[in-house]
């Protein structure tokens, strides 16, 4: 079968789940072969090997993480051209589709971002306007690029012993034009990410202001899920931007996602329709979140979260 490139997202070390995602659609289309940037593979290779990666590109050299993703690209190019795999797969996050991007101008290929599906033939499918619509596309020309997003796949075990092998790649100057001056390691709380986790309990508009987020916080830490925010919630300045579900934040698909004071605008949905599980709790019965979930709750969400809450704890 054909070999298809996976660029592995990762954190020193730690494999992020959207990588795992790429590894199990890789699989169903071809052999996954995961290209690894960076140090900490040894602690990965187990990972890697669960989900499926029968072999394994280890492009270990600091260098290639000293520059901001030119370097991921230079090195992409090289096994193209060296490899000829049938397509290549990264996250579509912000340094995704720049790698993707810059892959496609040195490969002279097709690009295609925030795929959401791909089947045979690589056709990818692409969720557009807020999930109205579902478009087809494929790549005419050169090696398929393709950028999948987040939580569009459901990660799948397949264990296999990953083959290894070392790679390098020279860069040229234009490649070493924007340096990492320096790294600041953010602070983790001890909710799960919320791109990663499996339940998600968001605010919006109906939640009044920054002070009241603390019922979403406390709702969600019972359950053991992240918390989210709609976009007029995060432009309001009640909660960071960095956890904005929707079409211009972040896009979830956990297990249980539940929406308070959110009225449920394409923006919105457009991030969370996925979840295998919706709840939702507005006192508008006309809110067009309604039209999307599994369970819905007419009421004030000042009395209903803050009882769900209590009645959570009491069978915990």
């Amino acid at each position: 079968m054909a070999e298809i490139l996976v660029l592995v997202d990762h954190v020193d070390g730690e494999v992020k789940k959207v990588t795992l995602e790429l590894l199990t659609l890789a699989n169903r289309l071809g052999e996954a072969a995961a290209v690894w940037v960076g140090p900490g593979f040894e602690g990965a290779r187990d990972r890697l090997g669960e989900y499926g990666a029968g072999k394994v590109y280890v492009a270990d050299d600091p260098e290639l993480t000293s520059y901001v993703v030119a370097p991921k690209a230079a090195l992409l190019a090289k096994l193209v051209n060296d490899r000829s795999p049938a397509a290549v797969l990264v996250p579509a996050t912000g340094e995704g589709k720049e790698i993707a991007g810059r892959l496609a101008v040195r490969t002279g290929s097709g690009v295609l971002t925030d795929v959401v599906d791909v089947t045979d033939g690589f056709v990818a499918e692409h969720s557009v306007f807020g999930g109205g619509v579902i478009a087809h596309a494929r790549v005419r020309t050169g090696t398929p690029i393709i950028a999948v997003r987040p939580n569009s796949v459901t990660p799948e075990p397949a264990p296999a012993t990953p083959a290894e092998e070392a790679v390098t790649v020279e860069l040229a100057d234009a490649d070493r034009a924007a340096k990492v001056v320096e790294k600041v390691v953010q602070e983790k709380g001890e909710r799960p990410d919320l791109t990663e986790a499996a339940i998600v309990v968001s605010g919006g508009r109906g939640v009044g202001g920054a002070e009241n987020f603390s019922i979403i916080e406390g709702l969600a830490d019972s359950l053991g899920g992240a918390v989210g925010a709609s976009r007029a919630a995060t432009d309001a300045g009640w909660y960071p931007h960095t956890f904005q579900v929707g079409q211009t934040g972040k896009t979830v698909s956990p297990q249980l996602y539940i929406a308070v004071g959110i009225s449920g605008a394409i923006q919105h949905r457009a991030g969370m329709q996925t979840s295998k599980t919706i709840v939702a709790i507005n006192k508008d019965p006309e809110a067009p979140i309604f039209e999307l979930v599994d369970f819905g709750v007419v009421g004030d969400l000042f009395q209903v979260a803050p009882q769900l809450t209590e009645e959570i704890a009491k069978r915990r």
